[in-house]
Parts: C-alpha cells; sequence; structure tokens
C-alpha cells in the first residue's frame, strides 16, 4: 500500500496516481449475476408446457429455427404468430435463403395437452419444405 509522505512544499500535495478498481469490479460482478439470471429467460417467448423426456441436449453448429405450438394449436415462429396457411411460404423463405448450404435445424416445441395430428401436419409441412432436421424439445427430468 502506498502513503503519500508530506514533502518540503506545505500546501501543495502530488496527485494520487493509483486508481482503484475495487468499485469497477464489484459493478462487473453484479452486472455479470444479472444477465446469467435474465438470459434463460430470453429464450422461450410462448408458453408451452412440453413433455418430460431423458434425453440429452443436441450440439448445434447454426442458429436453429424455433418452431412452437401453444395449448390452443396456435403456431409461433420465434416469437411471432404464424397463420397456418402462410407457414408454407415462410419455410420456403428459410430454405430458399440456405441455398447452397445445409438448411437450419428446427426445434418444434409442442404442448403436451395438443393433438398428435396438429404437431404432424406442421411436421409434414417442414418434411414439404426440405427442412428434414427436427429436433422436438422436451424438458429435462
Amino acid at each position: 500500500m502506498a502513503m503519500n509522505l508530506p514533502s518540503g512544499r506545505r500546501g501543495r500535495r502530488a496527485p494520487m496516481a493509483d486508481i482503484n478498481v475495487t468499485p469497477l469490479v464489484d459493478v462487473m460482478l453484479v452486472l455479470l449475476i444479472i444477465f446469467m439470471v435474465t438470459a434463460p429467460l430470453l429464450t422461450a417467448g410462448v408458453p408451452v408446457d412440453l413433455p418430460d423426456a431423458r434425453a440429452k441436449a443436441l450440439d448445434q453448429d447454426q442458429q436453429p429455427v424455433a418452431l412452437s405450438i401453444d395449448r390452443q394449436g396456435r403456431l409461433f415462429m420465434g416469437e411471432d404468430e404464424v397463420a397456418d396457411a402462410a407457414l408454407p411460404g415462410r419455410l420456403e423463405a428459410i430454405v430458399a435463403k440456405a441455398r447452397g448450404s445445409q438448411p437450419p435445424q428446427v426445434l418444434l416445441r409442442a404442448d403436451r395437452a395438443l393433438d398428435y395430428g396438429r404437431v404432424m401436419r406442421v411436421m409434414g409441412e417442414l418434411n414439404r419444405a426440405g427442412l428434414n432436421r427436427v429436433a422436438l424439445v422436451s424438458v429435462e427430468q
């Protein structure tokens, strides 16, 4: 620890050249904790009651396309609601955007109370558009 010793000149103090970084570190740690707590909350915007499964998480190389079907059967792409008639066009646009490379993986989240036929119709549209890498999202046990 450095000390300021009195100099021969009275009344004038030498400028302090030390920077106190403790408050900066404290603020950065608080911000880190805030981001760690809020980041998982930002990933899912549509409330869906997912079924349980014992499968492990998937390795992902690109940003996947997130499709969600809520309890009422409404379809969401990301957080935007998509009408059933508009789904084929949106999927074809995704495939057209990925020309020359592998199309992105699709993460399909469907409420456990949904009719099986509703989920299969959406998966059929995905297959018809050429998006064959479909992962069904569930909650880990």
